[in-house]
């Protein structure tokens, strides 16, 4: 996929209060939580990754990491580098008053989601690729299982098994229907990477994915909210995973006591791994999930 080829994605509602790129404020919400109350119906775009992306890429990966020791303009510099696979997600141009209007809301150039894939065997001696491989080791030293353990070490020290690390980072308040798509294409910019004699020949998939759990309360059992809704088809096939919580990582203030109704929110994060082979599988099955089949 070329630099400048567009994909045209349905339009949908989105919440544009989310855009905190330049917000570090104690009083600002956790980076997962909904939090505005306006609506502007926007057209979205899939296209190729490019030099300008680099910083609204890096905020979007800090999502992910928060105060993780992660290089993640160095990452998103790998994403921009290889343009010929994923898809940042933006506005389309409009013209008119309409477009006006929108601009005093939606700062130009703003990238609202990321979806791609990065080759963690083949990029294991650059420094942010290094920093994330610590970085799921020592979570998982601490949260998972022995078994679980010994797996991602062998799974991720093993050259000769690729693995991929796939993201899948969008503003909150994006509908999952934009995640069919992405991942769509993704697949076939990685199928066509493949056949040229790339480095995209994955046996596994990892992800970090994000969640908030309502903790068991009242004889009710404890429940997972995806912050992306299809990411739980794809934890559902997975062949390893763990979690941890991640309130104490969060900002004064955002510590994860968020509220739904009566119970609290406690913001999660889940490290997963699955068969490359799957995908495909996946996304249909994400497909039937979101049209409720």
């Amino acid at each position: 996929m070329s630099a400048g080829k567009k994909k045209n994605l349905s339009a949908m509602e989105q919440d544009t209060a989310n855009n905190d790129s330049e917000s570090s404020s104690e009083d600002e919400p956790h980076p997962d939580a909904y939090t505005g109350n306006e609506e502007v119906e926007i057209d979205f775009e899939g296209r190729a990754p490019s030099d300008p992306d680099c910083h609204g890429i890096s905020q979007l990966l800090q999502r992910v990491f928060l105060r993780a020791p992660i290089n993640t303009m160095q990452m998103a510099e790998i994403i921009i580098s290889q343009n010929y696979v994923g898809s940042v997600i933006c506005q389309c141009e409009q013209d008119g008053a309409e477009s006006d209007m929108e601009d005093d809301i939606v700062e130009e150039g703003t990238i609202f989601g990321i979806t791609t894939v990065i080759n963690l065997s083949s990029k294991k001696d650059v420094p942010c690729i290094q920093q994330l491989h610590s970085y799921i080791v020592q979570r998982a030293e601490k949260h998972a299982p022995d078994s679980v353990l010994k797996h991602f070490r062998e799974v991720l020290g093993n050259d000769g098994r690729p693995v991929g690390f796939l993201i899948n980072e969008r503003f909150i308040n994006i509908p999952a229907q934009i995640s069919v798509p992405l991942l769509e294409n993704l697949h076939k910019e990685v199928l066509a990477a493949k056949q040229k004699g790339m480095k995209f020949n994955f046996i596994y998939y990892l992800m970090i994915v994000k969640l908030f759990r309502k903790e068991a309360r009242k004889g009710k059992p404890a429940e997972d909210i995806y912050t992306n809704a299809e990411e739980e088809v794809i934890c559902s096939k997975a062949v390893n995973s763990f979690e941890y919580s991640i309130a104490d990582e969060c900002d004064v203030g955002m510590s994860g006591d968020w509220l739904e109704g009566d119970a609290t929110l406690t913001p999660y994060r889940k490290v997963i791994l699955f068969d490359a082979k799957q995908l495909p599988q996946l996304i249909d099955g994400i497909r039937n999930f979101i049209s409720g089949v």
